[in-house]
């Protein structure tokens, strides 16, 4: 039995270079209460999930209370407790209210930091195979090394939430 809602499709949105974050061409995506969490093992539901469709490196934690990105990888954020509100594409991004069974996939580049999260949130990061995850904070000099790493980050082959068949695998189609 799938723990992901049938038919589930992303919200999609990309953000503009900021001029400190740069953000990606590629859309950001939010599958908004997509997973259907086990309430015994809510993180293992996501873990599982991730790891299914071929991602890994999974953690739990929150989501850092200051502005970062990672330039040298894209990543996924699985609610699995709680809610929070995370602004993500930097300081002239979007705030969103995340909540236990979403998931954010962040094209490399894609800034984000929690705003504020309730005292029970975790989330699940994890990222496609082959990836090297580096904290990067936004400066300028972190914007134009970055400039030059997002552009050779590949796109993954499956979708975290969907899997060959995702929004992902679609929307993230380079021309």
């Amino acid at each position: 039995m799938s723990v992901v809602r049938d038919n589930a499709e992303p919200l999609a949105i990309v953000f503009e270079d900021d001029g400190l974050v740069p953000n990606n061409i590629l859309p950001f995506l939010v599958y908004q209460g997509a997973v259907t969490l086990d309430p015994k093992r809510p993180e293992e539901t996501i873990e599982d999930l991730f790891e299914a469709n071929g991602w890994g490196g999974t953690w739990r934690n929150g989501v850092y209370d200051y502005l970062h990105y990672h330039a040298t990888v894209h990543e996924v954020l699985g609610v699995a407790r709680g809610d929070a509100r995370v602004r993500f594409g930097g300081d002239h991004g979007q705030e969103l209210q995340i909540k236990a069974g979403d998931v954010a996939i962040l094209p490399a580049g894609t800034g984000h930091q929690c705003i504020n999260a309730s005292d029970d949130f975790c989330v699940i990061g994890a990222y496609p195979p082959g990836s090297k995850m580096e904290i990067t904070r936004a400066t300028a000099e972190n914007h134009a090394k970055a400039l030059k790493t997002i552009p050779a980050v590949k796109v993954p082959e499956s979708d975290p939430v969907m899997g060959r068949n995702g929004a992902l695998v679609r929307l993230w189609e380079r021309s």
